[in-house]
């Protein structure tokens, strides 16, 4: 039986994914294996995503693998995904969608972001977040903050809340 070789990136969300596909792709009777890697997004972490100078900063090391045969088929979010697909590669398939809502994390339970008698700033690197903000909440201040979410919340936290 054929294995399909699934390329992803090493993030904790993205090898969730992956594995989920995996397994839907193995209840179908379908062998599988799945090839890690960090992609440039995932290296460069002190510059914005929109300095890197790169369109597909978090996919470009996937489509690599996908047009050299070393891998099969690559696992992405699709939130992350280029507007236009280099050619020869197309999406296949999608999952059930599952909450698509976005958290706030704050030190204090009594943020509110109406709230515009006391200075408010947000980290984030996502310029869909940044122009919401600055539609909703023209008051709020934005930090460029990169990193998965267990990157961002560590350089946010004080040491000692982190261990």
């Amino acid at each position: 039986m054929t294995t399909i070789n699934i390329g992803s990136r090493k993030s904790k969300l993205a090898m969730w994914q992956t594995d989920t596909i995996a397994d839907m792709l193995q209840k179908n009777g379908m062998n599988t294996s799945i090839s890690s890697m960090e992609t440039k997004g995932d290296k460069i972490l002190d510059v914005s995503i929109a300095k890197i100078g790169s369109k597909g900063v978090f996919t470009e090391e996937l489509e690599d693998q996908l047009s050299n045969g070393t891998t099969d088929i690559a696992v992405h979010s699709a939130k992350d995904m280029q507007s236009t697909l280099p050619d020869g590669f197309e999406l296949i398939a999608f999952t059930d969608r599952e909450k698509s809502n976005d958290v706030l994390v704050s030190r204090t339970r009594d943020i509110n972001l109406d709230d515009n008698s006391r200075p408010i700033r947000i980290g984030t690197s996502s310029v869909r977040r940044i122009a919401l903000l600055k539609h909703f909440y023209p008051h709020v201040e934005t930090v460029e903050m990169r990193g998965n979410l267990q990157t961002r919340i560590k350089k946010w936290m004080p040491e000692s809340v982190t261990h």
